[in-house]
């Protein structure tokens, strides 16, 4: 047991002169300066995971959508529009999920010759954002669950023209 106790001093000595060595090594600065890029990669990556749920949403509502109007059929006014927008936004979006994993995985913003090449990566994926955005406001317009309606109408205007 007494060959143990100097072993253990040994070992816990060597821990506190690797923990001093490390302290002494960073300035109260540099701690501070790593404490504010972890609290903006935390927030970064919150902001992340929020945005990429919203996207999923939106994604989901595209299919929707497209699985609607597809069993409308031609017989609605604006199914060819409609049809040509849904498919844009949803290729967009998908576009968009490629973009940013390249900017993911591809590039590391911490290197100075890498940001300019990512920033205006970003600032087309930002560009697509809005045009997704556009798109979906237009889709919107057409309110597609007053399709039915008009089919019905339409169907019944025919029937008694006949």
């Amino acid at each position: 047991m007494s060959n143990e106790q100097p072993k253990n001093a040994a070992v816990e000595e060597r821990k506190v002169e690797r923990r001093q060595s490390i302290t002494s090594q960073l300035s109260i600065q540099e701690i501070t300066d790593k404490l504010k890029k972890m609290d903006i990669n935390s927030f970064a990556t919150r902001k992340s995971l929020a945005q990429g749920m919203l996207d999923l949403a939106l994604l989901t509502a595209n299919a929707a959508q497209l699985k609607y109007i597809l069993t409308l059929g031609p017989r609605y006014q604006f199914y060819q529009l409609l049809l040509v927008l849904i498919a844009a936004s949803i290729g967009l979006q998908v576009l968009q999920a490629i973009i940013i994993l390249v900017l993911g995985i591809l590039f590391d913003i911490n290197k100075p010759e890498q940001q300019r090449r990512a920033e205006k990566i970003n600032n087309v994926l930002v560009s697509i954002t809005v045009l997704t955005v556009v798109i979906n406001v237009i889709i919107s317009a057409f309110d597609i669950k007053d399709a039915t309606n008009y089919i019905q109408l339409k169907t019944s205007d025919e029937d008694t023209s006949h």
